[in-house]
C-alpha cells in the first residue's frame, strides 16, 4: 500500500512539473478585429489564412460580403478564418506554439443550413510560420 501511494505521488509530481512547461510553450493570441457573415455558395473559396490586401479583396468580392473591403496592415498582421455550415459560429481560441504554428479553433451550432458561415479575425503575424500546420499563403 505504501509503495502504491509513493508511486501515485511521484506520478503527480511529474505531471505537476511537465504541465506548466507544455502550456508555457503555447501562447494565446488576441484577435484585434473580427468580421462574420454567411455565404450561399458552399463551393466558394475558404482560405485558412489571408496574408495580403489582394487576397482579402478576392475573398470579399467572391463572397459578396457587405461593405467595403476592410483595411488591414498585412506587414504586421494576418487574417485567420473558421467556417461552418451551422447557423452560428465564432472563434473560441487562437494559440501560437514554440515552433511558430498558429492553431485556430472555432465553435458553432449543429443546425446545418445551405452555404457556410465564416468568422475572419485579425491577429499579429509575429512569430507565425504556419497556420494549422499549413504554410502561409503568398496572397
Amino acid at each position: 500500500m505504501y509503495r502504491l501511494l509513493v508511486c501515485v505521488m511521484l506520478v503527480g509530481c511529474v505531471f505537476a512539473t511537465v504541465a506548466p512547461q507544455a502550456s508555457a510553450q503555447e501562447k494565446k493570441v488576441e484577435i484585434t478585429k473580427k468580421w462574420n457573415g454567411s455565404v450561399d455558395d458552399e463551393k466558394l473559396m475558404k482560405p485558412d489564412c489571408i496574408t495580403s490586401a489582394k487576397g482579402l479583396e478576392a475573398v470579399w468580392k467572391a463572397w459578396n460580403a457587405k461593405g467595403d473591403v476592410p483595411t488591414v496592415d498585412f506587414g504586421k498582421n494576418i487574417i485567420v478564418a473558421v467556417y461552418s455550415p451551422g447557423s452560428k459560429l465564432d472563434i473560441s481560441g487562437i494559440n501560437l506554439d514554440a515552433k511558430g504554428n498558429l492553431t485556430v479553433v472555432g465553435f458553432g451550432t449543429r443546425d446545418f443550413r445551405p452555404g457556410f458561415r465564416y468568422v475572419l479575425g485579425v491577429v499579429s503575424r509575429e512569430g507565425v510560420k504556419t497556420v494549422d500546420k499549413k504554410d502561409l499563403p503568398k496572397e
